[in-house]
């Protein structure tokens, strides 16, 4: 830490990342090798100590050593020395989350609020599957019924498969083969695990903004190598995890420093094959998310994994060594060079690739938000230990977590699963109801023959689906006040009050 926010490491003078300008968001690239993780630590270790939470993804595994007193060896300790610093070995406060619930508290949301959008995202759905999905959310959400987890969301596929032609009637064209396709896709992603995301008790975002009692603030660290095995479940996550911020804080305009900061690494498999409308959304709320006070910085190799309409928001930047062997890679080199104020002392294209290991560039904004000129940077050695936790360390960090117990069992309401079956048997039980017998008749008025009753033919028959149908069509009058209130994302609205 400085006064004036957080010592990325040394130049000509100290360089130092503003607090009061750290909601304008930044980026760390370079090659693998070149320091990236390390970086990051400093970034994340001065963020915590400075009273800002931190939200990470553990791409690596070996970030979590954050929690650690450092140990410094005699090259980290003459680096220090060469700094005029001096390494005083200290961890950050931390708390693990994993979406499988292995390593960490689970991370939970419900399918409602992922939305369609992003669950199209995360299906890879094409634009005709994600309108049927759009139909699904739409007529669960007039009818009152909640999707939390997966058996919900097959539910209400099976109810939309069973119903084309009503439904069709209502919002357009709607084919059970397209409808059998999310399924099929579905049941890959289950395989993946994420049935385990999708569900409640759904994660509370108060929670990745806390501060311990000497006024630190916590490192929420995601344990993601297992979860980068599935990059779109991994960068849908993260998506959905900033478009919540989003929906969610308030406006709080430019503060004294963030409430919090959000690191994206790994930030290329956000925007691969990203379709165009939502990229458009992504760019929207990096370029709004700032007033809420939350700053985003992505980790990847190269800056031109990041789109330029992104790039552009990106104000505060640490560039590693690139390597630039064929002409694409020339290229990115040029454009990264480019992006920063020149420094007339040396050519910016060459340094980046004359740049050795904990070596960067470095520009950041200063008092009146505009970048510094870019200075050859000797990265600082960080005060907590580089490498992974012990298995030891991590159930020890777990047992005196500040979550403990909030997150680690899964509650199982009511919701469209639970309702939709409660109808069916109900349908069903009326259905086998015997016939009322009718009084005898007298002797002398010898009753006609009965005619024989017709059975409904099978097709006409109501099931579960057919049921939920046509209470949903009686009631679509008187459902408009329950609709669901979607944001940027699709995401409900959530309405009920938290304490950021």
């Amino acid at each position: 830490m400085t006064e004036n926010g957080v010592l990325i490491g040394m130049a000509d003078a100290p360089q130092a990342l503003r607090l009061d300008r750290a909601n304008r968001h930044g980026l760390v690239a370079g090659a693998t090798g070149t320091g990236k993780t390390v970086t990051l630590q400093v970034l994340a270790q001065g963020f915590s100590d400075a009273g800002v939470p931190v939200f990470a993804a553990d791409v690596k595994g070996d970030l979590s050593g954050i929690a650690q007193p450092g140990q410094p060896n005699d090259k980290m300790l003459a680096r220090a020395q060469g700094m005029g610093l001096t390494i005083q070995p200290a961890g950050a406060p931390v708390v693990l989350w994993d979406l499988f619930g292995e390593q960490g508290h689970p991370i939970r949301a419900t399918v409602s609020e992922m939305g369609p959008l992003l669950l199209a995202r995360m299906l890879e759905l094409n634009e005709v599957q994600e309108g049927v999905l759009n139909v699904v959310f739409r007529a669960a959400d007039e009818e009152g019924l909640l999707l939390l987890d997966f058996k919900d969301l097959q539910a209400a596929l099976t109810y939309a498969s069973e119903n084309a032609k009503e439904l069709g009637a209502r919002y357009g064209n709607l084919a059970p083969a397209t409808v059998a396709t999310i399924q099929r896709k579905l049941l890959v992603l289950e395989g993946q695990g994420a049935d385990a995301f999708f569900g409640e008790p759904a994660l509370e975002l108060s929670d990745l903004m806390r501060t311990d009692g000497s006024g630190r603030g916590y490192v929420s660290l995601l344990a993601a190598d297992r979860l980068i095995s599935s990059p779109r479940l991994y960068a849908t996550f993260l998506l959905w995890l900033m478009s919540e911020l989003f929906e969610e804080l308030p406006e709080v305009g430019d503060l004294d420093k963030p409430k919090l900061v959000f690191f994206f690494d790994e930030a290329h498999l956000l925007f691969r094959d990203v379709p165009d409308a939502l990229l458009q959304k992504v760019e929207q709320v990096v370029r709004l998310i700032r007033s809420k006070g939350v700053g985003v910085y992505f980790v990847t190799q190269n800056p031109a994994d990041v789109p330029e309409t992104v790039l552009g928001q990106l104000g505060n930047r640490v560039q590693h060594a690139l390597r630039a062997y064929t002409p694409l890679e020339q290229k990115g080199l040029r454009a990264a060079a480019q992006s920063f104020r020149p420094n007339p002392a040396f050519d910016t294209a060459d340094a980046i690739q004359a740049l050795g290991v904990g070596e960067a560039l470095v520009s950041v904004l200063d008092e009146r938000g505009a970048p510094t000129v870019v200075q050859k940077t000797l990265v600082r050695p960080p005060a907590s230990r580089l490498g992974p936790l012990t298995a030891q360390e991590r159930s020890a960090l777990m047992a005196r977590s500040p979550v403990r117990g909030l997150y680690d069992e899964v509650r199982d309401r009511e919701s469209a699963y639970e309702i939709l079956r409660n109808r069916a048997e109900a349908r069903l039980a009326e259905e086998e109801e015997p016939e009322p017998v009718a009084a005898p008749r007298r002797r002398a008025e010898p009753a006609p023959a009965p005619k024989p009753r017709a059975r409904a033919p099978a097709r006409q028959r109501q099931g579960m689906a057919e049921a939920f149908a046509k209470s949903m069509l009686r009631s679509a009058g008187n459902t408009i006040g329950r609709e669901v209130i979607r944001g940027l994302f699709g995401t409900p609205v959530r309405r009920r009050r938290r304490r950021y």
